[in-house]
């Protein structure tokens, strides 16, 4: 455990962190296209400006990093003191960008570790950010790496969306799944479960798709040693920080709010709600 092994985490932009992150953590930006016209999420385009595509008709897709951008961003760790890297990404299941940072990893000129952490949003996020904290202390590239994978192992993400259209036409969700969800007047709840989406629960209204959330929520939190969570939201800044003060009263627990990335609001679509809950316990 000596001090001078400098290891850098870098995830991606669908971690959904919130901006005030460590210096030690790098994200490298998804591709948001709008009519054939790309963008990088987080840095020309918000889940907002997603949801105002899409309610005005627009074609969104989205496309994975390059591994030149990864390669990018190896080169920038190195030059900031970096001599291993552990790179944290969403679910292969769900996009091709751990592969892309596994092209780099090959080239890169200081040993990189490729974690798949199985999941998405702030359940990467919290991965990354715990990687990044036991770096800090001077842990090496396998226990870093290690403890990504663990903290993701530990995640919970629920997602409440107004319809299953975006996820369906983006082929993001099992055939099974789309078509369960296709019941009208129902809004279906859907979590990461080994890697992918799937539809746990339907339920009639809005308000008790919340409550639903917000159970699953504290208990999730309650079984957990060291919960953190995580509050998401696409649009609905106040929605979203009365659910996390309703956490926070059942939990005694500080919640993280932010906007899904714009990649991910573009397979979810506009008016999604979700949490998240990891342990970062030891």
């Amino acid at each position: 455990m000596t001090h001078d092994h400098h290891v850098h985490v870098v995830t991606d932009s669908t971690a959904s962190l919130p901006s005030d992150g460590s210096p030690r953590l790098h994200s490298v930006p998804l591709h948001v296209v709008v009519d054939d016209e790309s963008s990088l999420e987080g840095v020309d385009i918000t889940a907002d400006d997603v949801a105002a595509h899409l309610a005005a008709g627009r074609r969104v897709t989205t496309s994975q990093p390059s591994p030149r951008a990864f390669a990018d961003a190896y080169a920038a760790a190195v030059d900031a003191g970096a001599r291993a890297i552990v790179s944290v990404h969403l679910s292969g299941e769900l996009s091709g960008t751990v592969h892309a940072a596994a092209i780099a990893a090959a080239d890169a000129p200081v040993p990189v570790r490729v974690v798949d952490s199985r999941t998405v949003a702030m359940g990467l996020g919290f991965a990354a950010t715990a990687a990044s904290e036991v770096a800090l202390e001077g842990a090496d590239v396998d226990t870093v790496a290690r403890r990504a994978l663990a903290v993701a192992d530990t995640s919970r993400a629920v997602f409440l969306v107004d319809s299953l259209d975006h996820l369906r036409r983006g082929g993001r969700l099992s055939a099974a799944s789309a078509a369960l969800g296709t019941v009208l007047g129902v809004r279906p709840l859907l979590a990461v479960r080994d890697g992918r989406i799937e539809v746990v629960q339907k339920v009639r209204t809005k308000a008790a798709a919340v409550e639903r959330l917000t159970t699953v929520a504290v208990e999730s939190a309650g079984r957990r040693h060291a919960p953190v969570l995580a509050v998401h939201h696409v649009g609905d800044d106040d929605g979203a920080r009365r659910l996390a003060s309703e956490l926070t009263a059942r939990t005694g627990l500080d919640v993280t709010v932010t906007p899904v990335s714009a990649v991910l609001g573009a397979h979810v679509g506009p008016g999604v709600l979700a949490v998240v809950v990891a342990d970062l316990a030891r």
